[in-house]
């Protein structure tokens, strides 16, 4: 039970989320073959998903107060946060025109540093984009990348990722 509750919380972490559980998931279940593979895609999926109607609603008012913030690690956070949601929601728009829904699933679906859920999801706010439908496009992604890190990881390729 301790394995699932790691890959949950480590699949809700920022920069990290998918891309980094479950590769930790593939060697957990080398180490230890009882650790299902298949509860474990489930659990990060859930753990990957739940932070995002949280960032649709309410991230982008918290980073607006916090850019004035006294403390300046934070303000800087805020701002850095804020001009990556801008210029990801930017670029979604001018590359996707109409075709917005899937250029969402593709910017979350492809498994690179900050493209991942959180990103699509602030991405999304800022573009103003319908609640169901900026969740589900952002629910596509995290099962397409599920699918291509589950493929490298099968592929024995969790060495890269720092998996033994």
């Amino acid at each position: 039970m301790k394995n699932y509750i790691y890959i949950f919380l480590i699949a809700m972490v920022p920069l990290i989320e998918l891309r980094g559980a479950l590769p930790v998931a593939y060697g957990i279940h080398t180490a230890n073959p009882d650790f299902s593979l298949l509860w474990s895609y489930i659990i990060i999926a859930i753990g990957n998903m739940l932070p995002v109607p949280f960032i649709f609603f309410f991230a982008r008012k918290v980073l607006d107060w916090g850019k004035d913030c006294k403390f300046r690690l934070f303000s800087r956070f805020c701002h850095w946060c804020l001009e990556k949601g801008e210029k990801g929601g930017q670029k979604l728009q001018a590359k996707a025109g109409r075709g917005l829904y899937w250029a969402l699933v593709l910017f979350v679906g492809i498994p690179l540093p900050g493209t991942g859920a959180w990103t699509g999801t602030l991405a999304a706010s800022f573009l103003d984009m319908d609640f169901k439908k900026s969740v589900t496009a952002v629910m596509g992604g995290v099962v397409l990348a599920s699918v291509i890190v589950g493929v490298v990881c099968t592929l024995g390729f969790g060495a890269i990722f720092g998996i033994g």
